[in-house]
């Protein structure tokens, strides 16, 4: 019954989409939505910002999940929560939609509505129709991949942070629309604010200790390992009871999960050396305050290696997410700009490598000098601009 009762509220949902996507658009509206609502961050939030401080003349809203509307209240913001009447009225009759990630194909778009899709990572693991198998639940490789082109189809334009993300884009997604190779917004405020001042009253105002070093910890999700659709497991492998009695003396650990792993973490018992960070409205701040990155074959050391600091991979799984359930679009092993580790021990080893000065900084400078060299701290503007020339 309940089932029956979720699909003719969905049904409606689409109907109610559809007919009033079909009125005319709202030519100063513009919304914005981060992971499916979920976060007020990534690329939408950097090119918000720089609009609404230099183009005060246009309406912006962000999409907000209903779960999250609350939290996201108290930002500078003006919240859409999803799906609620005045979502229905705002949504399907914006002149611009920004997101950086799929939105459900029955979100209907106005043939005048402008759709920017900024996307969230340059690619290492493969992504849509070059994706051999899919193994994510709710779905087939083949309905995967067709729906992901649908969807691509929509789009008015997509960004992309360099030349090598422009052409896997362009495969992947079977999209021959608009490329604005601009680098990635977001990643503009690692050149803003990387300074002394805003790494210290960032720490201060999440209470961190200002005399230790800090390790972000930022892993990615496993397509195979899901509690439903949409809701991933995770099981962290780190021996955080190792790595305390090794390192805490001058090192916290800080925890950011992926947005679509949904199992909680208890860090209760390692209070003061770990901190849970998963729900951090900005990762931005965390690689600012950062001293080093442990993470495995998400996308965020592409980001990271903005400011050429130390990186570290826990790969314990590598042959499995490489050879069966992603694969990788280069050799990671040769590439990556730093070492591979496979358990905490080597973990350990490698810190304290780094704490001896034996970090091969040559190496992340050239790998930033290949996938970074689009970002300066203007991508924000370059986007915006794109974005103008629609509105006026």
């Amino acid at each position: 019954m309940k089932n029956l009762i979720k699909r003719n509220i969905q049904r409606v949902f689409k109907l109610a989409f559809l007919i009033i996507s079909k009125l005319p658009t709202k030519k100063d509206v513009i919304v914005f939505e981060s992971f499916l609502g979920k976060q007020y961050s990534d690329n939408p939030k950097a090119i918000y910002l720089f609009m609404k401080e230099n183009y005060p003349q246009f309406k912006y809203y962000w999409s907000i999940a209903g779960s999250k509307a609350n939290y996201y209240v108290k930002e500078d913001i003006d919240v859409l929560k999803r799906f609620s009447f005045k979502w229905f009225l705002t949504m399907p009759r914006a002149k611009v939609w920004v997101s950086n990630s799929r939105l459900p194909l029955w979100f209907y778009k106005n043939k005048n509505t402008i759709y920017v899709q900024t996307w969230h990572g340059t690619p290492l693991k493969k992504l849509a129709t070059d994706m051999d198998e899919v193994l994510m639940p709710g779905t087939s490789t083949e309905k995967y991949k067709e729906n992901f082109v649908n969807e691509a189809k929509r789009w008015n334009a997509l960004i992309s942070p360099n030349a090598y993300s422009t052409k896997i884009f362009k495969r992947a997604f079977s999209y021959n629309g608009t490329l604005l190779e601009t680098g990635y917004p977001r990643n503009d405020k690692l050149y803003n604010e990387n300074n002394s001042n805003v790494i210290t009253r960032l720490k201060k105002e999440n209470n961190l200790p200002l005399d230790k070093k800090i390790i972000l910890y930022a892993p990615t999700w496993r397509d195979n390992k899901y509690h439903e659709k949409g809701k991933y497991k995770f099981d962290l492998e780190l021996d955080l009871d190792k790595l305390k009695e090794e390192i805490s003396d001058d090192y916290i650990v800080i925890l950011r999960m992926h947005y679509l792993i949904a199992d909680k973490i208890n860090v209760e018992p390692y209070k003061g050396f770990v901190y849970n960070f998963s729900d951090y409205k900005d990762i931005n701040d965390l690689y600012l305050i950062a001293d080093t990155l442990i993470t495995d074959y998400s996308s965020v050391f592409f980001d990271y290696a903005n400011l050429k600091r130390p990186m570290i991979f826990y790969a314990y799984d590598i042959v499995e997410y490489r050879d069966k359930l992603r694969g990788f679009y280069f050799n990671f092993e040769d590439k990556a700009p730093g070492p591979l580790v496979f358990d905490t021990q080597e973990l350990i080893e490698q810190i304290k490598l780094i704490d001896n000065g034996q970090f091969d900084y040559e190496k992340i400078h050239n790998f930033a000098d290949t996938y970074c060299y689009l970002e300066t701290g203007d991508s924000s503007e370059k986007a915006a601009s794109y974005i103008y020339s629609k509105l006026v």
